[in-house]
């Protein structure tokens, strides 16, 4: 008896997915609920679990197709005997076919890694025995790959040359001119749309200004042991900006509100979007109810988000909603850039690097950690007063972060 597999509801507004990867191959045992595939949707992987156990069966498509919401996807046979566990007569098996090496790209292991991850072997000539997994099962993903390349740990196929030596020898050979077309992923297309939708909808204009780090450094210095040790979990700058900005909201309410219609939706709860690099882009998970959480469960959060968006394990309603986005390109080295917006939000706070600069304080010229900080913001609902007063307060309390602490 075989029992369907059927596309699941993907989330609100969702109604497709691509196949990503095949977790279980035809012939492999499943145990009821076990994931059998993943599927890439607009915002994160979604895994689907097999509703019964027994036998992979039919798969009705093969990475990169696109499937609808209801689709049958593939089947599973309850009571069937799975393919290992067949006897194989000896005569049928001859001794120089046995010591024939498997190709890797015909190997059960290999078949299971994902297009993108698998490109990015074959563009190395990668084993990927070699690399540890950090996904789902052990599963490769993207960030352990380039984190191999990087480490100088992955190795070549039937070699144990680290690649970085062997790529070097390539690059002194004379260069091939080469393009490879990749077709993007729908997380990349979606990005590329929402972009394009804000430049499109939205009156975007940027405000800038400059904050003097000293104070939060200081902070950070004197209490970070005591904070680790307390809350397990490490100070950080992220949560003194998102304490910031729903002391700033809460003076401009406008910045954290949203254009529908002809009306305009002002909240009362600051649900901050922190922009998170994932294997397939710039995701943003949503920290709901930011006014009401402290130091600690912010980091925790952060962390967690930003754990979880390696590893593609977001949940899509984590994805959803939100009023007002911090995106810190300073951890790649940023020093100043224009953040786009994320409708329907009408802001976003920019962070980049810290970097001494020559400063007046009291008419002498001193040496500070200095960060620039940029607001984008919708024109159509904020003025421009009301954009770099936000702009100022947020200023105000990093510099004097006792003002988070007294409501100021």
């Amino acid at each position: 008896m075989a029992t369907d597999v059927i596309v699941p509801a993907l989330g609100e507004s969702i109604t497709e997915a691509s196949v990503g990867q095949w977790l279980k191959q035809p012939g492999e045992a499943v145990v009821a609920d076990e994931a059998i595939v993943a599927l890439e949707t607009d915002k994160v992987a979604v895994e689907v679990p097999s509703p019964v156990a027994g036998v992979m069966g039919e798969q009705m498509f093969k990475p990169g197709d696109t499937v609808t919401v209801g689709a049958l996807i593939a089947r599973i046979v309850e009571g069937g005997v799975p393919a290992a566990a067949v006897p194989v007569p000896v005569a049928a098996a001859p001794v120089a076919a046995a010591a024939a090496p498997v190709p890797a790209a015909e190997s059960p292991a290999y078949d299971a890694i994902s297009p993108a991850v698998r490109g990015l072997l074959d563009t190395y000539n990668l084993d990927p025995a070699s690399i540890g997994g950090t996904g789902k099962d052990g599963r490769l993903t993207k960030g352990d790959v380039l984190a191999a390349i990087e480490a100088g740990t992955a190795r070549l196929k039937s070699s144990a040359t680290p690649a970085p030596a062997a790529v070097a020898a390539v690059a002194a050979a004379p260069a091939e001119r080469r393009e490879e077309r990749v077709k993007m992923t729908r997380l990349r297309q979606t990005i590329a749309r929402r972009l394009k939708e804000a430049q499109n909808s939205a009156a975007m204009l940027t405000t800038f200004n400059d904050v003097d780090m000293t104070a939060v450094i200081e902070a950070r210095a004197k209490y970070k042991d005591m904070f680790e040790k307390k809350h397990g979990i490490r100070l950080g700058f992220m949560s003194f900006f998102a304490k910031a900005v729903v002391l700033a909201l809460k003076d401009v309410p406008s910045v954290g509100a949203a254009i529908e219609g002809d009306e305009i939706i002002y909240k009362d709860y600051a649900d901050l979007g922190v922009a998170v690099s994932s294997p397939g882009g710039l995701v943003v998970p949503i920290l709901r109810n930011a006014q009401a959480k402290g130091f600690a469960q912010i980091e925790k959060d952060i962390a967690d988000f930003g754990d979880r968006a390696r590893k593609c394990t977001l949940k899509i309603d984590e994805l959803q909603g939100g009023n007002f986005t911090i995106s810190n390109g300073g951890v790649f080295g940023s020093l100043l850039s224009t953040p786009i917006l994320n409708p329907p939000q009408s802001g976003v706070l920019g962070l980049h690097r810290v970097e001494d600069r020559p400063v007046v304080k009291n008419g002498q010229i001193v040496i500070r950690p200095m960060m620039y900080l940029a607001l984008s913001y919708d024109h159509r609902l904020i003025d421009g007063r009301e954009a770099v007063t936000f702009l100022v307060r947020v200023k105000e309390a990093i510099e004097d972060p006792a003002r988070l602490l007294i409501d100021l």
